[in-house]
Parts: C-alpha cells; structure tokens; sequence
C-alpha cells in the first residue's frame, strides 16, 4: 500500500557527490567520488547517515538498519547548482547553460561598464578566494569591479564595500542580469561583497544570486498553485528567482539552515520545506578542504537526530545532492557526479532504490504524494517507500 505524506521535508547536502558519472570525462571529472575520497584522506564517522543507507553507498561501520536508499544521476548537461535543483525541481536541460573559459566577450563587457559607467577587472575564471587577493589593491584603488567566472555558468562581481556599498554592487548585478539573454544566458549573476584590508580581504556574507527563472513548470510552482505551503530555507529562493515559494528563509550557513528547517518541521503546515545546505560546497568542496568538508559532514550527522525526532508520523525527509564537488580532485570547481538518495520516515524499512536515471524522480515522488499533476520528467518511487 502506497503511504502519502503531510509533508515532504528535502535536503539538499550541497556538493556532496557519490561518484563520478559515466560521462565525467567529458567535464574533466574522471574518477571524481567526494564522499569516498574525503573518507580516504581524513577519515568519516558519519553513524547516523550510515545507518539511513548512506553506508550502501559508502563503506562505513554503521550498516544500514531503517530508511531507504539510492543513488541518482543528472540527466541535464551540467554540474551547476541551478541545473542540479532545477533537476531536483522537475526540469532536465536539453542544453547547457553557457561557460566562459576565456572570459566574458567585449558584447557582454562593453554594455555593463557603459551601464554601470566604470571600468572592471578581472573578466577570467578565479577562485573567488584567491582573485579578491590578487586584485583587492588594484579595485579599492581605482573602484573597478572585480568580474570573474568559474567552470559554472556564473557572472561574478566582487566589490570591497567600502568601496562599492552592497546596495550598488546588487544594482551592477541587476544591470548584469538584464543583459546577459540570448546565448549568453548564464544561470546566475552572484554578487561577491568582500572587506578587508590588503593582504586579508576576506568575503562577507552579503553574497546573493540573482538567478534565472525557471524555464518550465517546477514541483515548487504546482505545490503553491495546490495551496500547499511551499518554503525555502537557505540559497532556495536564489536559486529559483523567489517562484514557486509560498515563505522563504534565507538563512546564511549550515548551522542556521539546520535549525531553522528544525523550527518549520516543528511548525503545523503541509507541504514542502526545501533546505539548501551550503557550507560543503562553499567553504570546503571549492577550497579543497577535505578536512573541513569532514567536520561539516559530521556535524549535521550527529544533529540528524534533532530532525527526525521532530518529524511526524506523516512527514518524509530526503536527503541527497545538487552535484559533487570532490575536495580531492583537481581544480576548484563542481565535480560531475552522481548524487546520494536517502529517505527516512518513521514506519519505513530497509528499501534499496537503486541507481536513479533523474534528480526529476524527487519532483515526480512529490507530485505524486499531493496528487498533482504529473511533471515532464522523473519516475516516483513512492510506492517503494
């Protein structure tokens, strides 16, 4: 008998790989796996994952002992964070959002400094880290934003804010956005607010992401069309240009996504609390930091309890990813893996799911839970659980 739930709870452990896809090589990701390279070089107890399935997917000394699990793989031609979510919401790109390798062309560049009436610097893929460090002096000197790009479809600005205030560094952004159409339609335009003085510029946590629409329907917009309550918590809202939330939280770190997802569970609404969980991706899988990535890992694990104790006997909670990013491989960008599956509710057994075809089987589980209508993408697996 099929189970329908009040409430579908769902995780998005940002980063957190579980091997590399079979066309990896072709995003220079051969033999990327970010949960089975971080146990390699230092190590990971994670007991209370292990024992939802996650040690199915990763030898650990925890066995399996309630919840199901699973593995999935991105159909959509990317390893972005807006593509893995929009996957995870229902939709599978046919084609990629477009990279700069080399740079923004002079037909992207030369209207934005006309319209922000400044010259910039940078205009290369960086480590966001690394180029406010190399050209902090040269921008706080002249007020030059500090364009850059990554293997990601992204248009970044970094500005000092005592250099260039938030408020008009989200205005350049803005401009950005107006103007990057067509085929220079990048997923994201992030704002990148840093402060500091030479030598130290460190960023802050001003950042936000003024991010496309989604270009078909979601999981998030037949949920609010339905009536339910459809909230996001963390980079949620960023990440769907603000459609499809009905309330969104966008809290700032693991810590404070994690309990503000614990005081909505908490709460009484039906319908879906989609949390981002940020801090692999952003401060450890980018750095190639294995050890902090560990600490981060561990540490939602030993709160994991906190959340399922609060759930109720009509609530689902899943778990997986948006893309890898293995701290072990080469370069500082996202990792072309699969992602981890684990759902957990209170009356569930031991459910192996296999290896999914799309992150769309989440959308398609949800849609059929609330009985809306069927998404394009995605095969549910709610009757297997």
């Amino acid at each position: 008998m099929t189970i329908h739930f009040d409430r579908v709870i769902l995780a998005v452990l940002d980063g957190v790989g579980a091997g590399a896809l079979p066309d990896a090589q072709a995003f220079g990701d051969a033999g990327a796996n970010t949960l089975l390279h971080i146990q390699q070089r230092v190590g990971l107890e994670l007991p209370n994952l292990g024992a939802m399935g996650l040690s199915n997917l990763v030898p650990m000394s925890t066995p399996p002992k309630k919840g199901a699990w699973g593995k999935m793989l991105e159909k959509s031609m990317g390893k972005d964070t807006t593509t893995g979510h929009w996957e995870l919401a229902g939709i599978v790109l046919s084609e990629p959002f477009p990279t700069y390798p080399n740079g923004f062309p002079p037909e992207i560049i030369a209207p934005f400094c006309k319209a922000i009436q400044r010259e910039i610097l940078g205009n290369c893929p960086a480590s966001g880290t690394t180029i406010i460090q190399e050209l902090g002096d040269e921008h706080v000197a002249t007020g030059k934003p500090i364009v850059y790009t990554s293997a990601d479809s992204v248009f970044q600005i970094a500005a000092h804010e005592q250099v260039i205030p938030v408020a008009e560094l989200y205005r350049f952004c803005q401009i950005a956005r107006a103007l990057l159409i067509g085929k220079h339609q990048v997923g994201r335009v992030i704002a990148r607010p840093f402060i500091g003085k030479s030598g130290n510029y460190t960023r802050t946590k001003a950042r936000h992401d003024f991010s496309l629409e989604p270009i078909a329907l979601t999981i998030l917009d037949q949920l609010k069309n339905a009536g339910y309550a459809s909230i996001g918590v963390g980079k949620i809202e960023d990440i769907f240009a603000g459609r499809g939330l009905t309330q969104s939280y966008p809290e700032k770190g693991n810590e404070a996504c994690f309990y503000k997802t614990l005081e909505l569970i908490q709460s009484q609404q039906k319908g879906l609390i989609f949390v981002n969980l940020v801090d692999f991706d952003m401060l450890y899988g980018h750095r190639r930091d294995a050890q902090g990535f560990r600490t981060a890992l561990e540490w939602v694990d030993q709160r994991m309890p906190e959340w399922i104790q609060a759930l109720r006997n009509t609530d689902l909670l899943i778990l997986t990813a948006d893309h890898g990013n293995d701290p072990v491989h080469t370069g500082t960008d996202h990792t072309r893996e699969a992602v981890p599956l684990l759902i957990y509710h209170h009356h569930i057994g031991l459910v192996n799911l296999g290896t999914r075809e799309t992150f769309s089987d989440i959308a398609q589980t949800i849609a059929e839970n609330f009985s809306l209508q069927k998404l394009s993408n995605g095969t549910s697996f709610l009757s297997q659980i």
